[in-house]
């Protein structure tokens, strides 16, 4: 049974803006090892964790470093989940599509139970 679905959308430029106008914003959003990709990759990884949010009921507190995007030995992305988020989670399966393409990137979440 689907229990969630989330979609984000996000300009990579704006998105480059944000992080160039505001110091500590890259390390506020992102683990270490998600700061390290290719910007657009990183824009899109911020559309996955809002995705996230929106799957969910927005009473979660999802706190940023709670939800990391990472990559699966065949290149598919997942989340690694901590804290209340892996609580929150816990006997679900969470969908994960990135893209990101002529200055978008965007990301679908879907939660099954």
């Amino acid at each position: 049974m689907i229990d969630g679905i989330g979609i984000d959308v996000v300009d990579i430029k704006r998105f480059h803006e944000s992080l160039e106008r505001t110091p500590g914003l890259r390390e506020k959003l992102f683990t270490s090892a998600e700061a390290t990709v290719k910007e657009s990759s990183l824009a899109a990884r911020f559309a996955a964790k809002e995705a996230l949010y929106k799957a969910l009921s927005p009473e979660h507190g999802l706190q940023w470093h709670d939800a990391e995007v990472i990559n699966l030995p065949n290149g598919k992305p997942a989340f690694l989940f901590r804290g209340q988020i892996a609580d929150l989670i816990d006997g679900a399966t969470v969908h994960l599509s990135l893209s990101h393409d002529a200055g978008i990137a965007s990301a679908m979440v879907v939660i099954e139970r």
